[in-house]
């Protein structure tokens, strides 16, 4: 059985999404390059709703887990990622649904809440396999998704909104690897950011 909770590390604290943090979410997302290369686009605050609400139905069926991620640097909400596609039966989930304020890219924000989610993933839940996907388009995602040690497995066509995706995978046998990578990121005196 797998028992999600929220997640913290040294910047970030990663809450379980509810409703209340619909207000936050849609002021942390007005700029529109965050909806670029997301597969949808929430522009006004009653589309947020939606979004959350839509998160938390999925959450209450088990196949997804949604977080907001408060930074505890600027104390306040920074974006969204979830676990999902959970599949008990076949021991994996997928980490996505990922967004972020631009003021908080290029920082160690992602790093460490992927840190957290992958951690938790291998360390906690024991899964055998975690994948993540991204759009053909977002490049700069795709970038930060190898650089996290993710192994790029290939082309999903027109798999979600009729957009092609990029599916990258993290074993349970690669984790050990991928940690270290990680934890040395973090630990960089030059991203303390």
């Amino acid at each position: 059985m797998f028992i999600f909770s929220g997640l913290e590390g040294k910047r970030v604290k990663l809450v379980p999404l509810e409703m209340e943090h619909c207000e936050h979410l849609y002021k942390c997302s007005r700029d529109p390059e965050v909806w670029v290369n997301y597969p949808i686009q929430v522009q006004t605050l009653e589309e947020m709703e939606k979004f959350v609400r839509k998160a938390i139905d999925y959450r209450i069926r088990e196949e997804s887990f949604p977080f907001v991620v408060f930074d505890k640097e600027t104390n306040e909400i920074v974006g969204t990622t979830r676990y999902l596609r959970i599949s008990k039966e076949n021991n994996n989930l997928n980490i996505g649904s990922t967004l972020y304020s631009p003021k908080v890219w290029r920082t160690r924000v992602n790093t460490e809440t992927k840190y957290l989610l992958l951690k938790y993933a291998f360390e906690n839940l024991e899964v055998s396999r975690v994948e993540i996907i991204t759009t053909t388009t977002n490049i700069r995602s795709q970038k930060a998704i190898e650089r996290l040690g993710a192994v790029r497995e290939g082309m999903l066509r027109k798999k979600y909104k009729g957009l092609d995706y990029v599916i990258y995978s993290i074993i349970a046998t690669e984790w050990k690897e991928v940690k270290l990578r990680l934890e040395g990121y973090l630990d960089e005196v030059g991203y303390a950011r």
